[in-house]
């Protein structure tokens, strides 16, 4: 996948730069800039590596001035606009990692910056370095981004202060004491936008793994303001669902009293990689009321040591009325990704009902 994403640093990528740095930069020199993209080692580089790349030629093209810098970055922002090139663009990355780079002593003229940047290309890693830096003083600035009129803004004051934002670095003093972020997320739990409610929810699930009491607390202080709200929690508190957590499954009426695991069987006891695991039960309310079950199964995989190490999926969340029986029928798929190397021999596959593990059954993955 890095092969293909890669090539989003194209020549026609870089022609269509280029027209917009010769509008912007006085002087631009295109043909010098294009020679000092397409080195000899450019077609090497991967992705992060070519955004990285261009970012510092991009910087031999601009004044030292850092603040004329920003002014100059804006005009190419806009003049790609008026053309209808790169919004939301991954190409674009480079932008917030110019701000990143050579902008995290002056404070003012980056976060405005990075304010401005956002809502054409996210700056949610751009930020972090500046939380790590000056702390709550970025807190408070982001938590004026989160009353923000555009939805990108808002969306960057709570997808930038997860405390364990994927493939960005961790925010150690957020991990230890949420509690400067919790305002943000108070001032955004009714937002209009989807995508600043689902950062939302992504922000509580960081939280939930370090301080799942934070969360528990959130979820009873929202439950019921709304339908979106009451999604915001259930999604945030995923993690905590697939842990079992003991609170949160109370919170939902979640009780695995009187629901029954019958008939679990694998059907394909020995598979290959690419091949499916086919697994199948019952499940039956054996009580004289209808009841909430979530199902879900673990598959625990064997590693390169022997251990194993646990995997939740869920398979549904629905009312099972008294004395109703479902029978279900699975594949799990095991087929080779970037994340996840198989190891071959035993493994192991569970169902969980409203978070206790039943029944264990073992299979093999063989060559």
């Amino acid at each position: 996948m890095a092969n293909l994403l890669k090539n989003l640093y194209s020549p026609a990528f870089y022609d269509r730069l280029t027209t917009a740095l010769s509008t912007s930069i006085p002087g631009f020199d295109k043909k010098l800039f294009i020679n000092k993209i397409f080195t000899p080692e450019f077609e090497a580089k991967e992705l992060k590596e070519r955004m990285k790349h261009t970012t510092r030629v991009l910087h031999d093209f601009l004044p030292k001035n850092y603040p004329q810098t920003i002014s100059l970055i804006k005009k190419i922002i806009e003049h790609l606009r008026v053309q209808g090139i790169g919004e939301d663009g991954l190409a674009y990355m480079f932008l917030p990692d110019y701000i990143e780079t050579y902008g995290i002593d002056d404070f003012e003229s980056s976060v405005e910056a990075l304010e401005f940047v956002t809502q054409f290309v996210s700056c949610e890693f751009a930020v972090r370095p500046f939380i790590l830096k000056y702390e709550n003083k970025m807190i408070l600035r982001m938590q004026e981004w989160s009353l923000h009129e555009s939805h990108k803004v808002r969306r960057l004051a709570s997808e930038g202060s997860r405390p364990r934002l994927p493939w960005a670095m961790g925010i150690p003093f957020l991990k230890k004491d949420p509690t400067s972020i919790l305002p943000i997320l108070e001032n955004l739990k009714t937002d209009s936008s989807e995508y600043v409610r689902r950062s939302v929810a992504n922000n509580l699930n960081d939280i939930a793994k370090d301080h799942p009491h934070v969360v528990l607390n959130m979820a009873k202080k929202w439950s019921g303001l709304g339908t979106e709200t009451d999604a915001i929690i259930k999604h945030g508190s995923r993690t905590l669902l697939k842990q079992g957590h003991a609170d949160i499954l109370k919170h939902y009426g979640l009780d695995d009293a009187g629901i029954l695991l019958k008939d679990f069987k694998i059907l394909t006891p020995q598979i290959r990689i690419g091949e499916s695991l086919e697994f199948s039960f019952s499940i039956f309310n054996q009580n004289i009321f209808e009841q909430k079950v979530r199902l879900e199964y673990a598959i625990y995989y064997k590693k390169q040591n022997g251990q194993n190490t646990k995997k939740v999926y869920k398979i549904s969340e629905r009312i099972y009325p008294a004395g109703t029986t479902i029978n279900i029928i699975r594949k799990q798929k095991f087929v080779l990704i970037t994340t996840r190397k198989f190891h071959l021999g035993d493994h192991q596959i569970s169902i969980i009902i409203n978070g206790a593990e039943k029944d264990i059954l073992y299979f093999e993955l063989a060559a």
